[in-house]
């Protein structure tokens, strides 16, 4: 997510660059489309690790005990309890997906729990020993409510056993023992191998998925503006951010709803969630022979090409733009964190791809009921309080996603999503537009939503990667939870003593030029640009 987000940052800007100078944006997006098509394919082919997939709602684990120069392999297969068996909405909770070293008895656990503990998250199994190894070695056995014909009925092989251990915890030295322990060892490096090529497709597979998605938000987006404006109906764009959240909804919980009953159906030996690939090769099928029909403006008077680079400069000479950016840039690396881990959190704890999309949807339904009150918060709090509101807002969020207990918890939290992405960054673009020259607006927006919060996105899912993969996913919550409330600390402090600059009033130079005759001076000498040029001698 990483190498997505900073290809995203950098290479969209560039090939939209392009695109203008030569003319060729409805190629482009053709072209983008098309290739966007073939690319999500791809992940389709890429091997999976568990090839013998079960498509019947069961669920297998592997236990891998390894003391040292033995592995024991313990296969379990359970059957799922029936829907009266269990909450409304999602399964039991699973095994802990954990980033704890294994413990004496080689089952892994979080950090400060033992073996024995982390496999008790398993229904219907308890800990017990192995025959002939350390009574340290764990196994699985079925626990009472684990009998043939009951829900939760499970059967377990031994692919390989433990040989006889000395008291000291070495093996015995025997031939036999040896090349035992040399096959475990070759299985081992071959499991290693087929993960790296794994990982390797994935990201491959991904970069070339970006290089052709990447320039087609950006390029549509100015064509439509450019469009709007030829037509003089600048004011409709205003109203496009409805229907891509209400696209976005819709795409979320239709592809999850879909995926439970058709993914089985489609793949039986494939990669888990096929359905999302093909359902984004579908719609961009769709997109693409809409595209053949989207506006692009061909005449469009020539724009001065220095402008990004007029904005660049901007950012660099006023001190309230870099703290803005700053800001952006750390959004981007704490929404990373939810982004890139949540959907993972709320496995762990039972939801399904449902309660995960219907989660999604009921953020952005949020951000819709709140728009109408859009002008009256940023007039009452100000830009930068609502800013601080947006950061406390999610701050509290990512501390709550630390704690959740249930398949369900998240969702209360989720329509707090309006305020921590929706308010906050209605204050972002309306401190943006207070703070831009003529001319660079929409060079400004892009370069904060392109270049700050994507270089924030990338460098958040390296960094979160690395933590989540030492502490776990509620250490990295509440990381970037006090990193976020020290920033807002930081933020209100700072930003009051920062140095304003007064602006041309150009609503009252204007009334004063077009009556010249009136006496009222009370609305044109409080601004000092107006009264300078009042008393200036004409020529």
């Amino acid at each position: 997510m990483g190498t997505k987000h900073l290809i995203a940052t950098f290479w969209a800007p560039f090939c939209a660059f392009l695109a203008k100078s030569y003319q060729k944006r409805r190629v482009l997006l053709i072209g983008s489309l098309l290739g966007s098509v073939g690319a999500s394919l791809l992940m389709v082919l890429v091997p999976p690790l568990d090839r013998d997939r079960p498509c019947n709602g069961s669920h297998s684990v592997t236990v891998t005990v390894l003391p040292p120069g033995v592995a024991l392999t313990v296969n379990v297969t359970s059957t799922p309890e029936p829907a009266s068996n269990r909450p409304a909405g999602g399964p039991r909770r699973p095994a802990q997906r954990s980033t704890g070293v294994a413990g004496a008895d080689g089952f892994r656990g979080r950090p400060g729990e033992s073996g024995r503990e982390s496999v008790s998250h398993l229904p219907g199994y308890s800990l017990g020993s192995v025959h002939g190894a350390r009574t340290t070695s764990g196994v699985l056995h079925p626990t009472s409510s684990g009998v043939a014909g009951t829900p939760g009925a499970a059967a377990f092989s031994v692919v390989s056993t433990a040989v006889p251990l000395h008291a000291g915890g070495t093996a015995l030295a025997s031939p036999a023992n040896q090349s035992a322990a040399k096959g475990n060892a070759q299985a081992l490096d071959l499991s290693l191998e087929g993960l790296r090529w794994t990982f390797l497709l994935s990201l491959g597979s991904l970069v070339f998925w970006e290089l052709l998605s990447a320039p087609l938000e950006q390029v549509a987006d100015d064509s439509l503006y450019e469009y709007l404006d030829f037509v003089d109906a600048t004011d409709r764009y205003r109203s496009l951010w409805l229907w891509r959240l209400l696209g976005t909804s819709a795409g979320v919980c239709g592809i999850a709803a879909l995926v439970g009953k058709l993914d089985c159906l489609l793949v039986t030996k494939g990669p888990r969630g096929v359905v999302h690939f093909y359902g984004y090769a579908l719609v961009s099928t769709v997109a693409l022979l809409v595209s053949t029909a989207f506006p692009v403006p061909l005449c469009r008077r020539r724009e001065p090409s220095y402008r990004t680079g007029k904005a660049l400069s901007l950012v660099g000479s006023d001190a309230r733009l870099i703290l803005l950016a700053l800001t952006v840039l750390l959004i981007g690396a704490a929404t990373s964190a939810v982004q890139n881990f949540l959907f993972w959190h709320m496995k762990d704890h039972g939801s399904s791809e449902l309660v995960m999309g219907f989660s999604v949807a009921l953020g952005l339904l949020g951000e819709i009921l709140l728009h109408p009150f859009k002008t009256p918060l940023l007039r009452k709090l100000s830009k930068v309080g609502t800013v601080g509101l947006g950061l406390g807002c999610l701050a509290g969020q990512l501390l709550y996603y630390s704690f959740l207990w249930s398949w369900w918890s998240v969702l209360p939290v989720q329509i707090f999503s309006a305020i921590s992405h929706g308010a906050l960054w209605w204050a972002v673009g309306a401190s943006i537009e207070d703070l831009a020259t003529p001319g660079t607006e929409r060079p400004l927006h892009a370069m904060f939503r392109g270049h700050f919060y994507g270089g924030g996105a990338s460098l958040g899912s390296f960094v979160g990667g690395f933590v989540g993969m030492r502490f776990g996913l509620a250490v990295l919550y509440q990381a970037c939870c006090v990193v976020l409330w020290l920033w807002l600390a930081l933020f209100l402090s700072i930003r009051p003593r920062l140095p304003r600059e007064r602006k041309i009033n150009y609503s009252k130079l204007l009334a004063v030029e077009a009556s010249d005759t009136s006496d009222s001076e009370q609305g044109t000498e409080r601004d000092w640009l107006v009264k300078a040029m009042r008393d200036e001698p004409s020529d």
